[in-house]
């Protein structure tokens, strides 16, 4: 597995899925230049991008942290066997994640923490799991984390609209609901500390209640930016939105704003769904930014 200690934190990224998405980058981020694929497609290829479909590729993972003596997961992925009719690729999915994260040795049980950055498709699936004909947490002792604006957003019952459409359909009643009637989450509004490495804080403009993890152990500093970076073109083209963004103006000031910070504070960014090494080191290029390098992490191989 996959395992770097930045402070006293030590973080390691477990796979769920890596591979197309069935969205080019037309699609995808709609307003990015078409200029900033073909300059960066040498590093874009394959990790980011097919060079014969031009599919967008990503990852869906989660980032296990061990400080102060807990278990704590970033962001729980997809999950298995779940109703997805408006997202194809999530629907009823079947893959080897909790194998994987006992091979990262982190059993169900174990887990204090679920931290959800949001509570889009990709980030709660495996909040729960089927049990028989009931969705139950699966992680049994966890307290989950989740940011207050985002529940009642993506709540049926409060009625939004969200640009997101249908792709969140059930995502709520099977992911979320069952977590929160059994009582172990915990919800969330301006900021949470969680202990004296980990802060999370409200980052909206993806969804009302985007968050931002931000670590910071002894010299060592990161932030868990969840869907603010969905591509590494982004870094280089901070203005340039996903299609999925509610508040598009608001995503591109807060995606300016934390990047500046990671560059401040020399800080490492880690996108939710970046293949290949997965985090970045960031530096300011003009008014805008670039990478200045990779972690050590290794890539993934494309599965179907």
């Amino acid at each position: 597995m996959d395992t770097i200690t930045l402070g006293d934190v030590t973080l390691t990224r477990v796979q769920e899925y890596f591979g197309p998405v069935d969205m080019t980058p037309e699609t995808f981020f709609p307003d990015s230049p078409e200029r900033a694929w073909q300059d960066h497609r040498s590093w874009l290829v394959p990790d980011f991008l097919n060079a014969e479909t031009r599919i967008v590729n990503s990852a869906i993972q989660t980032w296990v942290l061990r400080s102060e003596g807990r278990t704590i997961l970033v962001d729980t992925g997809v999950g298995n066997h779940k109703e997805r009719p408006y997202a194809p690729v999530w629907n009823r999915l079947n893959t080897d994640f909790l194998d994987n994260l006992a091979r990262a040795g982190v059993r169900p049980e174990d887990v204090d923490l679920v931290i959800n950055t949001h509570l889009h498709i990709d980030h709660v699936g495996w909040n729960t799991y089927l049990d028989g004909r009931t969705w139950v947490p699966t992680f049994p002792n966890a307290t989950y984390l989740m940011p207050r604006a985002d529940f009642d957003f993506w709540n049926p019952a409060n009625e939004h609209k969200p640009r997101l459409g249908r792709g969140n359909q059930n995502v709520f009643e099977d992911s979320v609901a069952p977590v929160h009637e059994a009582g172990q989450t915990l919800l969330w509004e301006d900021g949470h500390r969680i202990d004296g490495n980990l802060r999370l804080d409200l980052a909206p403009g993806h969804t009302p209640g985007s968050s931002v993890l931000t670590l910071e152990s002894g010299a060592d500093r990161a932030l868990f930016v969840g869907d603010l970076l969905h591509s590494p073109v982004q870094i280089h083209e901070p203005d340039s939105n996903s299609c999925f963004c509610e508040d598009p103006a608001g995503a591109r000031a807060t995606r300016r704003k934390l990047l500046g910070w990671a560059v401040d504070n020399n800080a490492l960014v880690i996108p939710a769904h970046l293949g290949g090494h997965g985090a970045a080191e960031v530096v300011r290029e003009a008014d805008k930014f670039a990478i200045k390098g990779w972690v050590p992490f290794a890539p993934y191989t494309e599965q179907a």
